[in-house]
């Protein structure tokens, strides 16, 4: 995937995050059928209907990496 093309999300199934907490209102959703495009669709599961952050698989992982090691 280039810088100036964005994959079609329109079917994308999110996953909340475990690390949200449950409904309390911080929640990130994330969805795994993009990483091929070497990118990682997120959002905020309160506003299902705005921006989405394309993130580079490998940022992703290394955020996930570090939420694991600071529980």
């Amino acid at each position: 995937m280039d810088l100036m093309s964005t994959p079609d999300i329109s079917g994308a199934v999110w996953v909340k995050s475990s690390y949200s907490g449950g409904n309390e209102g911080q929640c990130l959703e994330y969805t795994r059928g993009f990483v091929t495009d070497g990118v990682v669709p997120v959002r905020d599961s309160k506003r299902p209907g705005g921006p989405v952050l394309m993130l580079p698989a490998v940022a992703w992982a290394e955020f996930v990496a570090a939420l694991e090691r600071h529980p």
